[in-house]
């Protein structure tokens, strides 16, 4: 990868996450911690990754992504709004009773969003029939992704999921854990620990491969391993810190469903300003 290609992801990325402080504020709710975390992820998947058509969302030949971890849209909304699936400007819309950008991803009125979530667990699972299904019409070359939380796979459904994936060999899917070491009511090691989870992940027949979640280089590295991988479906365990990008968000639960108040989104989008701004001065 270029010095250009990180800058020109690193500029995406900052903007993701200026979408979802702007969202989350106006909507006065909302879910920024696990947004931020996964922005990096979400900007590679839609820069880089994926194979999509922002002009033709249904295109039949696209890859298809599912938000297991529904409760972040705003990211997710943030990644497609700047990929141009919709108006950046309509990010303020979130959660509004009249809006296409409801709390959790609904597939029947965003463009983009290929399945609805919410509820833990049945997004992996849906992403798994999904790639079965690309399988068994002949279709392998689509591409199935899934974004889960550390904390959602508490959930027995996800393991169920794995479960599936593995006995039917479902090498074009790829399974993301964000693993920032916190859920909602606090540490993930604390509430339900589940280390080792590269081995207990690999124990389900996956290919995995661990990485830093904010380094463009080793998401580059983990999906060529992805695509090298023709005999069984891939885990990417990327690590990652909640709230990435606000400093007083940093690796604080208490950020994982609460929207800013006015002084709290003031300096946060002054942070990234900054950032985006020292970006762009590096593009020249």
């Amino acid at each position: 990868m270029t010095n250009q290609e990180r800058r020109d992801l690193s500029v995406f990325a900052c903007k993701v996450r200026m979408g979802v402080i702007e969202s989350v504020y106006r909507a006065k709710s909302g879910h920024p911690g696990g947004s931020l975390s996964a922005a990096d992820i979400f900007t590679y998947l839609y820069s880089k990754e994926m194979r999509v058509k922002p002009e033709d969302p249904k295109w039949a030949h696209r890859d298809r992504f599912v938000l297991s971890k529904g409760h972040t849209a705003p990211g997710l909304y943030a990644a497609l709004a700047n990929r141009g699936f919709f108006p950046v400007e309509d990010l303020k819309l979130l959660r509004r009773l009249d809006s296409y950008l409801q709390g959790h991803p609904n597939m029947k009125t965003t463009p983009g969003v290929d399945m609805c979530t919410g509820s833990l667990g049945q997004g992996v699972s849906a992403a798994a029939g999904m790639a079965k299904a690309a399988m068994y019409m002949g279709e392998a070359d689509v591409r199935v992704y899934t974004l889960l939380g550390d904390g959602e796979i508490d959930e027995g459904e996800v393991w169920e999921a794995f479960l599936f994936a593995s006995h039917f060999a479902l090498y074009n899917l790829c399974v993301i854990i964000d693993v920032n070491g916190l859920q909602l009511d606090g540490a993930t090691k604390e509430i339900l620990n589940t280390a080792p989870l590269a081995d207990k992940v690999r124990a389900f027949g996956f290919n995995v491969v661990e990485i830093d979640g904010h380094s463009f280089d080793d998401m580059e590295k983990a999906f060529d391993a992805f695509h090298a991988c023709q005999d069984r479906p891939t885990a990417i365990l990327m690590h990652t810190h909640k709230g990435k990008g606000v400093s007083f968000m940093e690796d604080n639960a208490g950020w994982h469903g609460m929207a800013p108040n006015t002084e709290q989104y003031e300096q946060a989008m002054s942070e990234l300003r900054a950032q985006l701004a020292e970006l762009e001065a590096a593009n020249g």
